[in-house]
């Protein structure tokens, strides 16, 4: 059974934006997706906050390019009237990150990667950075 994981907004930026040192190792797991070796799920918020992240550090027509790219090569999850209110009436304090968590559970991802694995700490799935995931997989 092929992985899903969830990526975090700050993984995708990373990947997008190339922001040393965290480049290497979400890049790696880009490649393994578009091997088709595991599947990235990305929430559609991380698409409009990563866009305006990116157009303020480079040419937003090259930003919109990059999003259309990683898009061919990530699942991007739903946001619906559910997990909102899922979201609304968790104890994840930060509503934003309520929303991952409850589209990557949603998605039924296996993993979520993220560089603030405490704003997950109540998470039932595991939380892992890239370089956490990267050793999990090929340990095996």
């Amino acid at each position: 059974m092929i992985k899903r994981i969830f990526i975090d907004k700050n993984v995708m930026l990373d990947f997008l934006g190339e922001r040393k040192p965290f480049y290497d190792p979400i890049a790696k797991i880009a490649t393994l997706a578009e091997k088709e070796k595991l599947i990235m799920v990305v929430s559609p918020i991380s698409f409009a906050t990563v866009n305006y992240f990116l157009a303020k550090f480079e040419n937003p027509k090259i930003a919109r390019e990059k999003l259309r790219k990683f898009k061919i090569i990530s699942e991007v999850c739903s946001l619906n009237e559910q997990i909102i209110e899922k979201g609304l009436n968790s104890s994840i304090p930060d509503f934003e990150d309520a929303l991952q968590y409850f589209s990557a559970t949603e998605s039924e991802c296996n993993v979520i990667i993220t560089r603030n694995g405490k704003d997950f700490k109540k998470s039932l799935l595991p939380v892992m950075t890239a370089e956490e995931f990267l050793l999990s997989i090929y340990k095996k």
